[in-house]
């Protein structure tokens, strides 16, 4: 039987999910979590309009019913219009000032490309 010290215990894996929390800092969170509430938006849109065109099919002719599902859709696209937009706000900023926000690619756009090396 072998005794156990406090010491001897790894509670965190040398690799996985608790590895890279345990890496986790504001410059990897932050854009992370942006892309979560984008994913997060992008599925409740999807199913509100879903739901609304269920109501809409569901309406049976009913004028109030039907309005109340156009009303739903219509709330769903202009959801999805304000994500969109944030987006390429964001997007925006990261192009204008040159900071990652979402985590993407580092792209040097205004760096010209380097043609010295091939001849003609």
């Amino acid at each position: 039987m072998r005794n156990y010290l406090a010491a001897d215990i790894r509670f965190v894996p040398d690799s996985g999910l608790a590895n890279e929390v345990a890496d986790l800092d504001i410059t990897t969170f932050i854009p992370t979590l942006i892309n979560l509430l984008f994913v997060i938006a992008a599925v409740i849109f999807f199913f509100m309009l879903v739901l609304g065109g269920i109501k809409w099919i569901m309406a049976g002719g009913d004028k109030g019913a039907v309005e109340g599902a156009r009303v739903q859709i219509t709330n769903a696209l202009i959801g999805l219009a304000i994500v969109l937009a944030t987006y390429a706000i964001i997007s925006l900023v990261e192009l204008f000032f040159g900071v990652n926000i979402l985590g993407g690619l580092d792209l040097n756009i205004g760096d010209p490309p380097d043609d010295s090396s091939e001849e003609l």
